[in-house]
């Protein structure tokens, strides 16, 4: 995997528009060179922006949106049709105004599918749905994805991995069932960091100070062994680690207003601009790369 590029906008809307453009021409791309793209999406306000802002980009219609497959990253293990599932979000958001293939849409399962309230269950249909669009070319269990999108917390989880989860360390199975999530709703379902890291890109979205701060510290290779009980760090040093895909990561990052992205000690974050710079520490600002 290529060395992972940091790239810092003023506001999220800015940081939605520029991943917008940059997310249709990687798909036009794929298209023209492969016949076909395939892309993982993300839920939340930084995924679901994106969304928007490729609906409204009248370069959405550079697409040929019935040669693109969907896939999701994790799900919040709902109804069908529940507000709160990120794929209900993405049809809101941008699904239902362009001309998909509905056959091309891989949703994760709802709790009241054929599986019923059996996670693991849904996890295991999905790993094998995914398993079935591979091909051997692909070196994994799962497609080689174009593009892997991602919402960071401030936890430095990614998908539905969260520091001190077992999912963390899941190294055979490329979807899983979460249990115990401290984010609502307790039970989901993700692919793990095996599956990511299978991507072609990965693409990390965050917004804020401290979302900002999980992701530069990931992309400057800190802390990249999670320890025995799954450690503080998280996902992300492991999702944007070399994988099968042989792509790279790209981190899309919107600093509050007063704050720069700066390097103390080799290890980007953000810090307000009234901070005292540390000599030999802090760069002079603006954005960095990583």
């Amino acid at each position: 995997m290529s060395t992972p590029q940091l790239v810092v906008h003023r506001d999220k809307e800015l940081m939605a528009e520029a991943a917008a453009a940059r997310l249709i021409t990687k798909i036009v791309d794929a298209q023209a060179s492969r016949g076909s793209a395939s892309v993982v999406l993300t839920g939340g306000r930084n995924g679901n922006g994106l969304l928007t802002a490729i609906a409204g980009s009248p370069a959405r219609d550079a697409v040929d949106w019935s040669r693109i497959d969907l896939w999701w990253g994790d799900e919040r293990f709902l109804p069908e049709g529940d507000p709160e599932r990120n794929v209900t979000q993405a049809r809101e958001a941008l699904l239902d105004s362009v001309p998909l293939d509905p056959k091309r849409v891989h949703a994760m399962p709802a709790s009241d599918g054929p599986h019923g309230s059996d996670a693991e269950a849904a996890a295991a249909a999905y790993a094998r749905e995914l398993a079935e669009a591979s091909v051997p070319e692909n070196h994994a269990a799962v497609p080689s994805f174009d593009v892997l999108l991602l919402g960071v917390g401030p936890d430095t989880h990614v998908a539905s991995l969260f520091p001190e989860h077992p999912g963390v360390r899941e190294t055979d199975r490329t979807v899983i069932g979460v249990h115990g999530s401290p984010k609502p709703p307790p039970t989901r379902v993700s692919l793990t960091l095996p599956a990511i890291r299978s991507a072609r890109e990965v693409w990390l979205l965050a917004a804020g100070e401290d979302k900002a701060n999980a992701v530069a510290m990931a992309l400057s290779g800190a802390a990249r062994d999670p320890g025995p009980g799954g450690g503080c760090a998280g996902a992300v040093p492991h999702a944007v680690a070399p994988g099968h895909g042989g792509g790279f990561a790209v981190a899309e990052v919107a600093v509050p207003a007063g704050f720069r992205v700066v390097r103390p000690g080799g290890a980007p974050r953000a810090r307000r601009l009234t901070d005292r710079p540390r000599p030999g520490h802090d760069s002079p600002g603006g954005a960095c790369s990583v």
